[in-house]
């Protein structure tokens, strides 16, 4: 949905003085955006609910690689609110990202405006609201980035192109919710499963013979979820910007923060068919249904809602060892996938998380490596720039589990740029876990049960691991990716466990070089708000 908005004529100006920022052969697409409060039903229930231009979810980014995206968020709410980027690398311009180590929020009343360019990308993503609790409210959309004209797609053009928002939900407002958690107390179970903003009734229109995209995403708070469509098979095609194999499923494990794209073909009798999410790993399950309707359908669906995998890992395992990257298909580039040979490179460096859970001054809290993250009063990226001391300190958190109990911390690891480095997350819980990294993507080079040893690697898949920017962990077990630090910035790495970052299960990744060069990263935006400690100082001269 582009906007020329109340605003345009300003939003023009900002974009053509940062031109530094953008590239200006690529194409400007520009949104209108104005986030408030609204009563919303999902589960039968009056909530407050969070609407961008009066929409729940919120309407859809469409683009193009490398286009530049100019988004004039106005904050119509009575707190402060930010957009972060579930996926979207921002390139050289962590400032932008939209969480508070990077970003300053919206105050109430005022309005920002997002630069964003979506540089070497394609697929599918979503944008949330990363302050406080507001993701439990609403404010979320999908993102597709398409190929540039000219850039070969490994599958033909398809008839219709879909966004399906999955996700778990509370009938509670968000604001019910982000008071226990800061009393120090657990959620209790969700009480439904969202499709698309309803609990029911969510429709897929399709014309018999036809071929359809939709794009996968859980924005829920915790559970993973399990999607399928009755009689329809999925083929899936892309993974979080990554085209792989095309490999049928009759269903498919989503978990936390997770995106992809499957075809489906509607090569059944025209009726109407259900469209299930029901969640994973759960002691009760929780179902939901939508509808895909062929054209000309007067049969309702009927027949018994198609059943899924409920608690079983190794399903879930097998399933994500059999998603790989198509070597051959081209990616943003015209040059193969394949082209880039990652278990070729020599690891600089082993970099372990483990996660962690407990209780600090009476209140549940978790962690990584121990530490559990407190908010600075600055956003790091901003004390970087303005060289503010005290803000944070870099390697506040330790590259390995620790083994010490639970303790508060503003935990930013550094580690740098141009390097080639290893990571392994360690799960020794009973739940299955979910890590997003801002600023990257990733490979996957294993997954197993138990302790993560030097020698797992000789299980590693160092030819075709799917490249991502959200995994899942499973319960005691782990799982190891390969990055490419090819990005400078503050970037935040946290669970996706709503809940679990919200009460410190995060961190932030410091990519350092001394080079001050364009080439390595953007200057400061000149719109940056300036909040905290920095608040009273200038971001370049205009």
């Amino acid at each position: 949905m582009m906007a020329a908005g109340r605003s345009g004529g300003t939003v023009l100006l900002l974009c053509f003085s940062f031109f530094a920022l953008v590239t200006a052969e690529s194409p400007y697409r520009f949104f209108d955006w104005n986030v408030t409060y609204g009563d919303i039903y999902p589960l039968g229930v009056r909530q407050q609910g969070i609407l961008i231009n009066g929409q729940f979810p919120g309407p859809d980014i469409h683009s193009v690689t490398n286009d530049n995206l100019i988004i004039n968020v106005h904050n119509s709410l009575d707190e402060p609110f930010l957009i972060s980027w579930n996926g979207v690398q921002n390139r050289r311009n962590s400032y932008v990202d939209g969480m508070y180590g990077t970003t300053c929020p919206i105050p109430p009343r005022t309005n920002y405006t997002y630069i964003l360019q979506v540089k070497d990308q394609i697929g599918s993503f979503y944008y949330f609201p990363s302050l406080a609790f507001h993701k439990a409210a609403g404010g979320f959309g999908g993102i597709r980035i398409l190929s540039r004209p000219g850039i070969p797609v490994p599958f033909a053009e398809p008839a219709g192109d879909y966004t399906v928002l999955i996700g778990d939900w509370y009938k509670s407002n968000h604001t019910d919710l982000k008071v226990r958690l800061d009393r120090g107390r657990k959620l209790p179970s969700p009480d439904g499963i969202l499709i698309n903003g309803r609990s029911n009734g969510a429709t897929l229109n399709v014309e018999k013979g036809k071929t359809y995209r939709l794009r996968i995403s859980n924005v829920g708070l915790e559970n993973s979820l399990n999607f399928r469509i009755q009689n329809h098979r999925m083929k899936l095609v892309e993974v979080e910007g990554t085209h792989t194999m095309q490999t049928m499923f009759s269903s498919l494990d989503v978990h936390v923060g997770q995106s992809y794209s499957v075809l489906i073909t509607a090569d059944q009798s025209p009726r109407d068919y259900y469209v299930v999410a029901s969640s994973r790993f759960t002691r009760k399950i929780i179902t939901t249904t939508g509808i895909l309707r062929y054209s000309g359908s007067s049969t309702s669906a009927s027949g018994p809602i198609p059943g899924g995998p409920t608690i079983q890992i190794d399903w879930s395992l097998n399933q994500a060892r059999a998603i790989r990257t198509n070597l051959t298909a081209s990616g943003p580039r015209p040059n193969p996938q394949g082209s880039y040979h990652y278990g070729l490179i020599p690891l600089i460096r082993t970099i372990v998380f483990g996660s962690s859970a407990g209780q600090i001054n009476g209140k549940q809290r978790y962690g990584i490596n121990s530490v559990s993250y407190v908010p600075a009063d600055t956003p790091l990226k901003l004390a970087d720039f303005f060289k503010i001391s005290g803000v944070y300190k870099t390697n506040s958190i330790s590259d390995k589990p620790t083994g010490r109990g639970l303790y508060l911390d503003t935990s930013v690891l550094q580690v740098d740029y141009r390097t080639f480095i290893e990571i392994v997350f360690e799960n020794k819980e009973n739940i299955v876990q979910s890590y997003h990294l801002n600023g990257y993507s990733f490979w996957v080079v294993g997954m197993d049960g138990g302790q993560w040893k030097t020698g797992s690697r000789n299980g590693y898949n160092l030819r075709d691991a799917v490249s991502r920017s959200t995994v899942q962990v499973y319960p005691k077990s782990w799982t190891a990716i390969y990055i490419a630090l090819d990005n400078v910035g503050m970037w935040n790495l946290r669970s996706e466990f709503w809940a679990r970052q919200y009460l410190g299960q995060q961190l932030y990744l410091r990519v350092f070089t001394t080079s001050t060069s364009l080439r390595d990263e953007y200057p400061i935006p000149k719109n940056s708000r300036l909040c905290g400690r920095a608040k009273g100082r200038h971001t370049r001269p205009l």
